[in-house]
């Protein structure tokens, strides 16, 4: 008898949800703020030194944080990132922000204004302001001024009448911003433009407590430098030892090609998991349209910064969220086939596969941490994101999935309806016959994984070493993030040859042949340099070829030490990583399968690597975010497989012989192999449509990916679990035999169905 109330309320739960998103989505994505690379802006880090010999602690941090802030509250730029980084860095991150070459200028001037004598002697300074008391004005001939409010009008009498004392032509009274030692007034006298503000002759003491500051300003110099004396002065030296800045043009262009590039990649998905799965991948669709939509609303609760790489691992978030639906369905079809009712079925499958989601996620999750604990910003956002989509999967997979698909199964209406699931008639045995689904034939039945065990280690060993020739010959592309120096990333709007670019930077003296020429229409240039370009010089470049070009170009900046604690933290990420890995896989399976799957994983990083050194393709930050997400997709693969041979094992009970040892890996990967294929396929898909549809600043990020999971899918199924034999009968030759658990543990939080 059909129970029609349980799809009915399927139908209220789709439609009240379909309601929300609807009436909310747009809401929240205009609500999300959004990364610098996706509008525009710059992000710098500053080293902090102290002035005069002083020791720079929390507290001279926190005050130069604040002194920051108050200066950029002036550009009006809307939720800065300002974060004190380690002992002796403040990395600030502008967002659509439109003046940036004044906004580097806001920042890192001290702003130390002082008034002096002729002889240079400090007669007063920033401290004799009054708080606010700057305000642009004009002079009595109608230019551009600064008036000051001073805080006591005795103290400048007392200087005036010094100033008056030195008697013609000495008695000027010279206006130094940023005074530093080693400058002179009678040298900058000399100059046509000189470094002090203005040297006003004093013919009288001045009993006021105001003062103007005239020189050859316009009235925008004039605002901005009233704007720098009302935030103050900051306690500290601020050298610049790495920075990043976008044009709105690229920003908005790399996130329109994004999204396009998600939306056909998660369509695609989409289309194959209803196709492949029939009834199941139908709920699959709406889970994951509900996680997309629970994602974009927590990043929106969270206040956080939404960023490429994050888009990007939003949409692979979709193609590994799938995995979980996979695993799930693949195990409801495996309890049909031997005979059990839909409904047992669905019960029994749900229930087996919640260890093996659950440990797959885990693993994930370990990379993921890693990531945002030694990432920089783009990458932590990366991280981010990556974390946030594994715990939402985890939940709508897993409960919402069972949740929706529950109740059509519990209406009875598919009873004996198997098509709808994908199995079909006369692949199901006869419940009397006691079938368990590891008995059941699969497609992949004639490979004998074992047998051909070192075939595989003969081929990954040959592919290793002519990886390691490879790598030894070619070396590594690095980007500037790891050997340091500057990239200028052109747009134009028509077609560029790299001498063109080289022509244009050779009138800034900048001299490069490592120029590459991409976009759809040849229009984006990509020019490198071992010269760390001063702010200025930045300003310079930006200002040129946005007159030039009708955009502003992207310039990153990286000092050689950033470029080294770069690079020592991606190998400390992936060392952190690894021994997580193994911990955990030990304390869930066993040792013997912990280090297989390490060694899998490195052997997964090092195909990345020498992929990129034959190809040349440009090694950045973004490069170690994609290898740490092979790491933890690969881990992924190799539990679920891991997870499948202990089932097996178990039901054993006794491992007597090296063949029965053989069965166990054998049997394991042969029922895995289709989940294998399936997962592989869904999340190259995402891939895929980021890499052709989406932005070019991404490109070298989707093929890291892409390389690194099919290498991934190969080691998971023909290196690690062959591995673990090899030890298993070395074990097995020790001990003569091998007890197994009898009854696999379960979790105490297994979802009950």
């Amino acid at each position: 008898m059909v129970k029609r109330g349980r799809i009915v309320a399927f139908f209220l739960i789709v439609v009240l949800v379909g309601s929300l998103i609807g009436a909310t989505t747009n809401g929240i994505t205009k609500n999300i703020k959004l990364g610098l690379d996706l509008q525009g802006g710059f992000e710098v880090l500053y080293e902090v030194s102290a002035l005069d010999g002083g020791k720079i602690d929390k507290e001279a941090l926190a005050s130069t944080a604040k002194a920051l802030d108050k200066r950029i509250n002036v550009l009006g730029v809307n939720e800065p990132i300002i974060q004190i980084e380690g002992e002796n860095r403040i990395r600030i991150q502008l967002a659509g922000v439109t003046d940036q070459n004044k906004a580097r200028e806001m920042l890192s001037t001290e702003a130390n204004l002082s008034f002096r004598d002729v002889n240079d002697v400090k007669m007063m300074d920033g401290s004799d302001l009054a708080e606010g008391g700057a305000k642009q004005t004009f002079d009595e001939n109608g230019n551009p001024s600064v008036s000051l409010k001073l805080v006591s009008a005795s103290t400048f009498k007392d200087v005036t009448q010094k100033i008056v004392n030195m008697g013609v032509p000495n008695n000027l009274l010279v206006i130094w911003l940023d005074f530093e030692e080693g400058n002179s007034f009678a040298e900058e006298s000399a100059k046509e433009d000189p470094a002090y503000l203005s040297a006003p002759q004093v013919s009288q003491v001045f009993n006021q407590d105001s003062v103007s500051i005239t020189g050859r300003f316009t009235i925008e110099e004039a605002q901005t430098l009233a704007d720098l004396l009302n935030a103050g002065s900051l306690p500290v030296n601020l050298d610049e030892v790495y920075s990043t800045s976008v044009g709105a043009s690229f920003g908005e262009q790399a996130l329109e090609k994004t999204i396009i590039g998600g939306a056909v990649g998660i369509a695609l998905i989409f289309l194959f998991m209803i196709v492949y799965y029939r009834f199941p991948g139908f709920i699959a669709t709406i889970t994951l349209s509900i996680y997309i939509f629970i994602i974009l609303l927590v990043f929106d609760w969270m206040n956080a910064v939404l960023t490429l790489p994050g888009i990007a691992a939003l949409i692979l978030g979709v193609g590994m969220a799938v995995d979980a639906n996979i695993i799930t369905f693949e195990r409801i079809k495996e309890e049909m086939k031997v005979g059990r009712t839909l409904k047992s079925a669905f019960q029994a499958g749900s229930k087996n596969s919640f260890a093996t989601i659950f440990d797959a996620n885990i693993t994930t999750l370990l990379a993921a941490v890693v990531l945002f604990a030694f990432g920089t910003s783009s990458v932590k956002g990366f991280a981010t994101m990556l974390i946030l989509s594994i715990l939402v999967s985890f939940l709508t997979a897993v409960y919402l999935s069972r949740l929706l698909m529950g109740l059509w199964v519990n209406s009875n209406i598919f009873n004996k309806k198997p098509g709808w699931f994908g199995v079909k008639k006369d692949e199901i045995k006869n419940i009397a016959e006691n079938f368990e689904a590891q008995d059941l034939p699969t497609r992949f039945d004639r490979i004998d994984f074992v047998k051909h065990r070192n075939k595989f280690f003969i081929f990954t060993s040959v592919a290793m070493v002519v990886g390691i020739i490879i790598l030894a010959v070619f070396r590594l592309n690095l980007g500037i993030d790891f050997s340091s120096g500057s990239r200028i990333e052109l747009l134009a709007k028509d077609s560029l040859t790299k001498e063109e670019v080289k022509t244009e930077l050779a009138d800034f003296g900048i001299e490069t042949e490592d120029i590459v020429i991409s976009g759809d229409d040849k229009n984006i240039g990509v020019a490198r340099t071992k010269d760390v370009l001063s702010k200025d010089e930045v300003a310079e470049l930006k200002a040129h070829f946005n007159k030039e070009f009708g955009s502003e170009p992207n310039v990153s900046t990286v000092s050689p030490t950033v470029g080294k604690e770069l690079a020592k933290n991606a190998i400390k990420s992936l060392i952190i990583a690894a021994i997580g890995i193994i911990i955990y896989v030990t304390v869930r399976f066993e040792y013997r399968m912990a280090i297989p799957a390490v060694l899998a994983l490195l052997h997964d990083s090092f195909f990345i690597i020498a992929i990129f050194s034959i190809t040349r393709l440009e090694v950045d930050i973004t490069f170690i975010a994609a290898v740490l997400t092979v790491v933890g997709y690969s881990i992924n693969d190799t539990i679920v497989t891991y997870d499948r041979m202990r089932e097996i094992m178990y039901k054993k009970k006794r491992l007597k012989t090296p063949e029965d040892i053989a069965e166990v890996v054998n049997k394991g990967l042969r029922q895995v192999m289709g989940r294998s294929i399936n997962t592989i396929i869904t999340v190259i898909i995402a891939i895929l449509g980021l890499l052709i549809f989406g932005s070019e600043s991404i490109r070298n990020f989707s093929i890291a990916l892409l390389v690194g999971i099919v290498a991934g899918t190969y080691s998971s199924i023909f290196l690690a679990a062959q591995i673990w034999y090899v030890w298993k009968c070395k074990e097995l030759k020790a001990k003569g035999t091998i007890k197994t658990v009898k009854e696999k543990r379960k979790m105490s939080d297994e979802p009950q169905v």
